[in-house]
């Protein structure tokens, strides 16, 4: 997703609680560090997750380990690359790794996922750009 804001306000609107539960999750127990252990938040839907976060890459790279569903030891890496580009705009990637080839909901997981974070590099772009939240987060899954 190209968001048109410089490289570092991106980068911190994904490292900084603060400004990521405007637009994610609702809270956030610190700002993202490599090698610290935070916890997220979703209020309206009574949800939190352990992350680990395993590298940072000032303005480049953001890598966390998180539960990859029911069961905590079951974790996933995802990779969240910034890419500057020259109009001061950047471009956000998001690869996630560790999906269990023998789960039988594997291509249900992998689709879920992949709607998951489209809809959030979607609610950041209109943050980031417009200063509104679309309330994707929420509404996605109205009664969950």
């Amino acid at each position: 997703m190209l968001i048109r804001k410089p490289v570092h306000e991106v980068f911190e609107a994904l490292a900084n609680p603060e400004i990521t539960s405007k637009f994610w999750f609702t809270e956030g127990s610190s700002k993202l560090e490599a090698g610290k252990t935070v916890e997220w938040t979703w209020g309206q839907f009574g949800f939190a997750a352990t992350i680990h976060v395993t590298e940072m890459k000032e303005h480049q790279l953001i890598q966390f380990q998180w539960p990859s569903g029911e069961n905590e030891s079951d974790v996933r890496t995802v990779d969240i690359y910034f890419e500057p580009k020259p109009d001061k705009t950047t471009f956000v990637r998001v690869v996630e790794r560790g999906f269990d080839s023998k789960n039988a909901h594997l291509i249900e997981e992998i689709a879920g996922q992949t709607e998951g974070w489209a809809l959030v590099l979607s609610n950041m772009k209109a943050f980031l750009e417009f200063g509104i939240n679309l309330n994707l987060i929420n509404d996605h899954k109205p009664n969950e």
